[in-house]
């Protein structure tokens, strides 16, 4: 029998114009952090043209873990471990009622006529911001193939939780969790080539499942990191939303490769010198405290990207991307068009809206700007283009384009791909 998607509430709008906030939303509260005033947050991402933030809202924490949650803890891995290093630069360490602070930001939503991808990063990174490590070991006790589904009833008990207060409407569509076949929901799992879309399916298709049954009105899907072309057939039939992230990488990916970022075997300080700054740290010496130790098992940047990313000088590194940039820069626009027309491809043959949650280069340092300078832009907009001429439902300007991040600040071209992808202009 066909599966028949749950429809779209016709109340959200007719593109969803997307920031992507995360987990920092309850990590960056602290004095002078981006989030300390959530309606402040909100009104900027109002006057740069987003309708749509995306979040981890930590379900497993408050509706999963049988943690107390009215005190909790987040802040930074330690030290200064991780402090230049995109996402992981959290500044102070803060205690909030977990569930009063979802209940808030879902309001400031409200007030600001902002809608909410609900999803979780929990299996991820989420937990390593937390004040001790009950929240990891609550989610490493779940075994692995039953962590999809311990996630769909988290993310029911959620929304439930918000229907009860009226908020519900606020809530565009509920994925499972972010990229899902990069974390730990994979354990036990054998790839297929080097992918685990395929091996995932059963668990993902069996936690969809649990969730419809629950909640047969509300849209729910799982997202993928890049737009796995080689293994859509992995996809869950069940979804109601086909969500990717399309990052194409190309002169960063042959960068990341070259220093090993993702490979501890491979990966050489006598190579990565020359792209770090004056009085780095021995590669084995650079750690969180002690006591923080473990708050690298709960996150999969591994420590070769932590390192780099922390420690590498922002000029040098730019300089090479810009270098090389020329090599890949086709190579780059072809793999976005190949990836996107894929998707849409798929999202037509499912009868699903497309949404890019992420994009649309890829993971770069904190204070680094390649992304952010006129060749990020650039790709940018033919993104924000792209997006539009295939009428995908949701797109990002790029991912850090966000208050967490240093490109909040370039205003202009946020307004101006927002206003490509939502209203066809300029260029359509």
């Amino acid at each position: 029998m066909t599966y028949q998607p749950t429809p779209i509430h016709d109340h959200l709008p007719e593109r969803l114009t997307i920031t992507l906030w995360d987990f920092s939303w309850y990590t960056r509260t602290g004095p002078g952090e981006p989030f300390e005033d959530l309606d402040r947050a909100f009104q900027e991402a109002v006057d740069r043209g987003y309708n749509t933030i995306r979040i981890c809202a930590m379900p497993f924490l408050l509706f999963g873990s049988g943690l107390d949650t009215s005190a909790a803890s987040f802040g930074p891995l330690g030290g200064d471990y991780a402090q230049g290093t995109r996402w992981y630069d959290v500044r102070h360490r803060v205690t909030l009622d977990a569930r009063a602070h979802l209940v808030a930001l879902f309001e400031a939503a409200r007030r600001h006529e902002v809608f909410v991808i609900v999803s979780s990063w929990e299996y991820q990174q989420s937990s390593s911001f937390y004040g001790d490590r009950s929240w990891f070991d609550a989610l490493m006790a779940v075994e692995p193939r039953d962590r999809a589904a311990a996630l769909a009833h988290a993310q029911a008990d959620l929304y439930e939780f918000l229907a009860e207060r009226g908020l519900h409407d606020r809530v565009a569509f509920v994925e499972l969790h972010n990229e899902v076949q990069y974390g730990l929901l994979t354990g036990g799992l054998e790839p297929v080539g080097t992918d685990l879309v395929v091996p995932l399916e059963k668990r993902l298709t069996a936690a969809l499942d649990v969730f419809h049954e629950r909640l047969p009105q509300v849209p729910v899907t799982v997202n993928y990191a890049r737009v796995p072309v080689d293994a859509m057939r992995g996809i869950p039939h069940n979804i109601d939303v086909a969500v990717f992230h399309p990052y194409v990488y190309g002169v960063l990916g042959e960068l990341a490769d070259r220093l090993a970022l993702r490979d501890e075997k491979r990966f050489s300080t006598e190579r990565t010198r020359p792209f770090l700054r004056p009085g780095a740290p021995a590669y084995e010496d650079w750690q969180p405290p002690a006591e923080d130790l473990w708050r690298k098992e709960a996150t999969i940047v591994g420590k070769p990207e932590i390192y780099v990313h922390d420690w590498c000088d922002p000029e040098v590194w730019d300089r090479y991307l810009y270098e090389h940039h020329a090599l890949h820069h086709s190579a780059m626009l072809v793999k976005l068009d190949l990836w996107t027309d894929a998707a849409r491809d798929f999202s037509l043959g499912r009868g699903v809206p497309l949404v890019f949650g992420e994009g649309w280069i890829g993971y770069t340092p904190l204070n680094t700007w390649y992304e952010e300078g006129p060749v990020g832009k650039e790709i940018h907009r033919a993104a924000a283009r792209k997006a539009r001429a295939i009428s995908a439902w949701g797109s990002v300007v790029t991912s850090n384009a966000a208050p967490h991040h240093p490109m909040w600040t370039e205003i202009d071209i946020q307004v101006e791909c927002n206003d490509i992808f939502g209203n066809g202009s300029p260029g359509d």
